[in-house]
């Protein structure tokens, strides 16, 4: 009784963690979009630095409160950490620039590749075939989705191959740094927040004015455009919060495979909101492709040998076969 209450308490927060950071997703999507589309502040880099600066005073005022512990992050563990979180992020709005809509998109859905075999690689993980044609499967159906027009140059390219790569590099490290030193979501944001903050907002507006030709100093702020900047930083705080928490409960790659949901969520509010044109049967095909994905996905990585960490060693006798059956179901096991 007490494992299937244990098994089912973990359900209900696995859940509530996909449903926090769904939500402050497509929340920051919407506002963002307003604040950019609607009174121009076209400074993104810049932006993600505040959210990281109000992260980080976030933190603080928990660590003051009690509610965060201190603890240990070496240095060249967290200016690593930054390197790939901050190419990424400088990356991403590059490759937007440089890049057609559809192969921004091809670029981040290749992320879900990438940090497969960055799990391979580095963990040693093994997925099963069912999992890997799960996977397919939701690339195929977000693909139908977004990609549309495909156009690809020389300088878009790098700026993508840089994105994809320092971003899956950044996720697994938010998974791999929570378990190597036993943090938190909470301490790791504590140790890597402020350092995104100080860069981001050293470096963002020369990138933000060499991309758009525009200095944030001199926008003109009012009392509409504050509203929604602050409103931003604030929804920010639980999307770089649900990030940690989820990649660090499951992996880097079943964070970006069912993330994608998201994707949906977005294309599905967009048909509400700005109407139906862009509702045809290929969308639609398409996002009834992904779910069937993600849900195949999410049970065939679940079931025994979906998605193991391959153990190091071979029993050499039967009583250290079974040990060692015994430990790869506690600490290998499912990841």
């Amino acid at each position: 009784m007490a494992p299937a209450s244990k098994a089912d308490r973990k359900a209900v927060v696995d859940a509530a963690a996909w449903m926090f950071n769904v939500v402050t997703s497509v929340g920051i999507i919407i506002v963002n979009k307003a604040l950019m589309a609607t009174y121009g502040f076209s400074f993104a880099t810049t932006l993600t630095g505040l959210h990281f600066a109000t992260t980080t005073l976030m933190t603080a005022v928990l660590r003051w409160l009690g509610y965060i512990q201190s603890s240990h992050l070496p240095l060249p563990e967290l200016l690593k950490f930054v390197l790939f979180a901050n190419f990424s992020i400088v990356g991403m709005n590059v490759s937007l620039m440089w890049n057609s809509v559809g192969f921004y998109q091809i670029a981040k859905l290749s992320m879900i590749p990438v940090s497969c075999f960055l799990e391979v690689v580095m963990d040693k993980i093994r997925y099963s075939r069912d999992t890997k044609l799960s996977i397919t499967v939701v690339l195929l159906g977000v693909g139908v989705c977004t990609v549309t027009d495909v156009s690809v140059n020389t300088k878009g390219f790098v700026a993508a191959f840089i994105a994809v790569w320092s971003t899956s590099l950044q996720q697994y490290y938010v998974h791999h740094l929570q378990r190597r030193y036993n943090l938190s979501s909470f301490n790791l944001l504590g140790h890597t927040a402020p350092a995104q903050a100080g860069t981001l907002l050293l470096v963002g507006p020369f990138l933000d004015y060499w991309l758009t030709n525009k200095r944030v100093d001199a926008y003109s702020y009012n009392l509409a455009s504050v509203t929604f900047l602050v409103l931003s930083c604030t929804i920010a705080v639980g999307t770089n919060l649900s990030q940690f928490i989820c990649i660090g409960r499951f992996t880097a790659v079943s964070f970006q495979v069912l993330g994608h949901m998201k994707t949906i969520l977005v294309l599905i509010m967009g048909f509400f909101i700005f109407g139906k044109e862009g509702l045809n049967l290929h969308v639609v095909l398409g996002m009834i492709i992904a779910v069937v994905g993600m849900i195949w996905y999410g049970n065939a990585s679940s079931k025994p040998g979906g998605k193991e960490r391959r153990s190091l060693s071979l029993p050499t006798s039967r009583q250290q076969k079974h040990g060692s059956l015994s430990d790869s179901n506690e600490h290998d096991g499912k990841v």
